[in-house]
């Protein structure tokens, strides 16, 4: 009498014949962490914001002009209805802004009370570090930025950690009277 197998031991044994003659999986690789955040550009400077501090990055909008403000104040612009007080962030350092409007671009802050929009020269939008390229050694800065550098990370150029957070709990940035 020959021998008759079920359907259920045909699908076995072809499992153990694929499963015998599958590729090994290939070794498994080690994972860089990295770090991630929106890189910007003032002047020759590269920065790097964390995600979690820039709520969103905007063309210029048009924006009504203020009186009785301080010259880094640009005014105040609409917002899908939502007034944003619109701030030139090289101006506040003391710099002035790129001649060349076309590259400009604002972050926008929302953290606790303060919602602005921060001008800054370009965004190059996010940007992933290794995290073992990180630093809390920062090169030689002016007085007036570096409350707000917690650190840099090396590539072809230093891109220094900037925090909008801290620059919003900032009582020279909060005080826009002129």
């Amino acid at each position: 009498m020959p021998d008759t197998q079920t359907p259920f031991q045909s699908l076995l044994d072809i499992d153990r014949l694929c499963r015998s003659l599958a590729a090994g999986l290939p070794s498994q690789q080690e994972m860089v962490q990295s770090w991630s955040g929106i890189g910007f550009r003032m002047g020759d400077r590269y920065f790097v914001a964390p995600m979690g501090e820039v709520g969103e990055v905007l063309h210029e909008p048009r924006h009504t002009l203020l009186p009785g403000v301080k010259s880094w104040v640009k005014g105040v612009a609409n917002v899908r209805g939502r007034l944003l007080p619109v701030m030139d962030l090289c101006g506040f350092f003391g710099s002035e802004l790129s001649p060349l409007r076309k590259k400009r671009r604002v972050l926008v802050v929302d953290y606790q009370e303060v919602f602005a929009g921060l001008t800054v020269d370009e965004v190059f939008g996010m940007q992933h570090f290794p995290v073992d390229t990180f630093s809390e050694q920062l090169p030689p800065l002016e007085a007036a930025i570096a409350p707000f550098i917690h650190g840099v990370f090396q590539r072809e150029q230093p891109w220094l950690v900037f925090s909008p957070h801290a620059l919003a709990r900032n009582q020279g940035f909060l005080d826009v009277a002129s």
